[in-house]
């Protein structure tokens, strides 16, 4: 934006930043050049420790104790001899992070790759004359009463709710997701068997108009390729089957809108009965289809592949020691 000749004001108000904070790098890169955006050295005493020391602190961050899962910093602290402060500074300054996890799942699917294409291509270019519907079960919907009223939220304090509940059964969500429009047909059941399933096949059949072919993105759920449900597929050729990988439940695009519906409505709701808990579900749906949102598939498969691949070699490399 400097180069374009616009003034302090100007780069400082787009950017939502301080004037002087425009000016300062400016002037910092007018008299240095790149290396003038490094941060400059700090004020006060620099940290000398003595190597033993600061070796232990960064190399056996990786190496808990027998008895533990993993290092803290006042653990650390006193395992290797040194203030908590340093050893918070070194962790720091390397991006060390032993109390953060990351869940993976790797899928084992000898047919991963088509698969994989398999449905990015739904997503990327969907058929003609078809509709795409991500679809699964959200199973477990707990209808949980907390057994005292919690304080709403207000100025300068946040909701409360109790630890404590009442448990009044659980209910089975079905949901197909329409990529294209984004639209949700539901129904409810108390269990998530084939039937249920099969029973929501028959809904979705009705709901579409019956010119249209339907394409189905699907888990590899037992009750998804029963026999009596491959039997009722069989005799309606529009319904075209797209299995995820194994594992693979990340590239459903239902998972999504799971995650907002739990949010939104299940996760912090106190409900006194399963019925209660339906009808709050049945508004939230009603809600949203009057509005839809569409989730879009943006990422791109090579990139996605290549990064699996690493994943996949770090394993290997981790497990044959290498």
């Amino acid at each position: 934006m400097a180069a374009e000749g616009q003034p302090n004001q100007e780069i400082a108000g787009a950017l939502e930043i301080p004037e002087q904070t425009a000016g300062k790098w400016r002037r910092r890169f007018s008299k240095l050049g790149i290396p003038g955006l490094d941060d400059a050295p700090r004020s006060g005493r620099p940290m000398r420790l003595p190597a033993a020391r600061l070796n232990t602190v960064l190399t056996e961050v990786a190496k808990p104790p027998a008895c533990r899962s993993q290092w803290s910093i006042r653990s650390m602290a006193r395992h290797a001899g040194v203030s908590k402060s340093h050893v918070q500074t070194l962790w720091s300054r390397n991006d060390i992070k032993p109390h953060v996890r990351r869940t993976f799942k790797l899928s084992r699917d000898p047919d991963f790759e088509p698969k994989f294409w398999d449905i990015v291509g739904l997503y990327l270019a969907p058929p003609h004359k078809a509709v795409v519907l991500c679809c699964d079960e959200k199973s477990q919907c707990q209808a949980l009463e907390r057994s005292q009223p919690g304080l709403p939220l207000g100025m300068g304090h946040v909701c409360t709710r109790t630890h404590d509940y009442i448990r009044h059964g659980t209910l089975t969500l079905f949901a197909a997701l329409s990529y294209l429009d984004g639209k949700i047909h539901t129904q409810t059941a108390a269990r998530h068997t084939h039937v249920e399933w099969l029973r929501f096949l028959k809904h979705i059949d009705r709901e579409v108009p019956g010119d249209l072919d339907l394409h189905l993105i699907v888990d590899n759920y037992a009750t998804h390729k029963h026999a009596v449900v491959r039997a009722w597929l069989a005799k309606r050729p529009r319904f075209h089957m797209h299995f995820t990988p194994t594992s693979s439940s990340w590239m459903n695009l239902v998972e999504r809108f799971f995650r907002d519906l739990t949010v939104d409505v299940v996760r912090n709701g106190s409900f006194t009965s399963v019925k209660e808990l339906s009808y709050a579900i049945t508004d939230y749906l009603a809600e949203r289809n009057l509005n839809p949102r569409r989730y879009e598939w943006r990422a791109k498969g090579a990139d996605i592949l290549a990064k699996i691949m690493r994943a996949r070699e770090k394993l290997s490399a981790v497990v044959h020691g290498t």
